[in-house]
């Protein structure tokens, strides 16, 4: 269970989310589409972070659009902010710091929006998700992409020390689950038209991976409350780092993206 020390666990700054949204790029770029952009669009992206996803929706829109970005972080506001000025898009994409579960606009304003990597971090995902399609027009689409932590594999002969802490860090998420749960979430919504898409991710990059996964903190975490030993995990650092240095390494995990239309 996750103690209120860790209640922002898996929580990351800029630099890190840059890189691992270079990662997800198809994902990305697969959303936009289904979001069925057009020129002169208002758009909305909740947990927008420091504007890895408002800058580019702006090409979409236009000048006569307008994106709009959420973040309860006012730093990653902040940093949003000054990037849209860098990219000379500032004049139709703002960020304002809000709560995701209390989205402050007029229900019908977006003609649609979008959230990605959220709901791993809150208890009710339902709530933002029911914000979502309140704010949207009727007809606009809603498109969210998240993970689904329990599918993370790597390739090692320690199947069962990966298997114990692929469930601990799995839980050390406020919803480690949430790739797995759109669909239900969706429907609850009595949304229209809904699309499923899975976006597997793989690495062979070791250092890469032990960095966007966080797994020195999960290791370190785990030995502390007794989910591993420190002689087991010196044998799987040691494999896995022979494996590295064969060129061996493999890691995947699994997103979900899905999408549905307001009725």
């Amino acid at each position: 269970m996750m103690s209120k020390a860790n209640e922002n666990w898996g929580y990351c700054d800029p630099k890190y989310l840059q890189i691992l949204g270079l990662k997800v790029k198809p994902l990305k770029e697969r959303s936009y589409d289904m979001m069925q952009l057009q020129d002169g669009h208002r758009v909305l992206d909740v947990g927008c972070g420091p504007g890895t996803d408002t800058i580019p929706l702006a090409q979409f829109v236009g000048h006569n659009g307008q994106v709009i970005g959420i973040d309860i972080d006012n730093q990653m506001i902040i940093t949003a902010n000054k990037k849209a000025k860098e990219a000379g898009v500032a004049d139709w994409v703002i960020h304002k710091q809000a709560d995701a579960t209390s989205i402050p606009y007029n229900s019908d304003f977006f003609n649609s929006c979008r959230s990605e990597r959220l709901f791993q971090h809150v208890n009710r995902p339902e709530q933002i998700l029911s914000e979502m399609v309140r704010v949207t027009v009727p007809g606009g689409w809603i498109v969210v992409a998240d993970t689904d932590h329990s599918t993370m594999t790597i390739d090692t002969p320690d199947i069962d020390i990966e298997r114990r802490l692929r469930s601990f860090r799995t839980d050390r998420f406020k919803n480690g689950y949430a790739g797995r749960q759109l669909y239900r979430l969706f429907r609850e919504q009595n949304l229209a038209d809904i699309i499923v898409e899975i976006f597997p991710i793989f690495f062979t990059d070791y250092a890469l991976v032990r960095y966007l996964a966080l797994m020195g903190p999960v290791e370190q975490e785990a030995i502390a409350v007794g989910i591993v030993t420190k002689e087991e995990l010196q044998h799987w650092h040691a494999n896995l780092e022979q494996a590295d240095k064969e060129g061996m390494h493999f890691s995947a995990i699994i997103m979900v993206v899905v999408a549905g239309r307001k009725s």
